[in-house]
């Protein structure tokens, strides 16, 4: 009995890539685009409402620690919802002078370290089914990371004469 060898044929690296494309492309505008619109416009409202200054107060001796404004924390509550939002919140509050740019340059780590935080809890660690005595350390590292960074880029700026 012969048997018919059956020849899978590969996609070439083009089709690969092209799919991969596709994909990509459905994740930004499913995900990603409504995490920094959500997380761009909760910035917006704060500042219509006044209530950016107001809580700018509260925040300020916390953030102060970091050689911050108080307003800054509108920048890794921002960031929460999705990191390209948190920092074009820090962009935007530089154009507006409210951070300076040594800052905003301060805030950008902190944003890709804890930025999009809610997102990935929700997408990879319940989805994942991580063990429950984890999870509050699963969302503690990154705030912890961030703020570690926000101390080195201190430190850095300091040195370079850029605060």
């Amino acid at each position: 009995m012969e048997k018919a060898i059956e020849k899978t044929v590969k996609p070439s690296i083009v089709d690969t890539f092209l799919k991969g494309c596709g994909k990509g492309f459905k994740v930004g505008i499913e995900n990603i685009t409504p995490a920094m619109i959500l997380g761009y416009t909760l910035v917006y409202i704060l500042q219509v409402t006044g209530l950016m200054t107001f809580l700018g107060r509260i925040f300020a001796p916390v953030m102060g620690v970091f050689g911050l404004p108080g307003e800054a924390f509108a920048v890794l509550i921002s960031a929460f919802f999705a990191k390209a939002s948190g920092c074009a919140t820090a962009a935007t509050m530089y154009a507006d002078g409210v951070l300076t740019l040594g800052q905003a340059s301060m805030l950008l780590p902190a944003c890709i370290l804890m930025g999009t935080l809610i997102g990935h809890y929700a997408r990879i660690v319940l989805v994942a089914g991580t063990n429950k005595k984890w999870h509050t350390l699963l969302l503690i590292i990154p705030l912890f990371d961030a703020a570690l960074s926000l101390i080195i880029m201190r430190v850095i700026l300091t040195v370079m004469g850029i605060t």
